[in-house]
């Protein structure tokens, strides 16, 4: 993991009180949201090498039959 930097966000009650709840065993608010959030990029990029081509989807399946 290279170089770290802090980032603020506001959250809404519910979300920080899941957050706290997770803290009481044992996660950190930092760990849980950095690996969500590497998760979901991972996502993305995998989505990306399954269609390089922004422009090139597939067909609805009512349209390929």
């Amino acid at each position: 993991m290279g170089k770290l930097v802090r980032v603020v966000i506001q959250l809404p009650i519910e979300l920080k009180q899941q957050l706290d709840l997770l803290k009481q065993q044992g996660y950190t608010a930092s760990g849980y949201i950095r690996a969500v959030l590497e998760r979901e990029f991972a996502k993305v990029e995998e989505e990306k090498a399954d269609h390089p081509h922004p422009s090139v989807r597939p067909l609805p399946r009512s349209i390929a039959g």
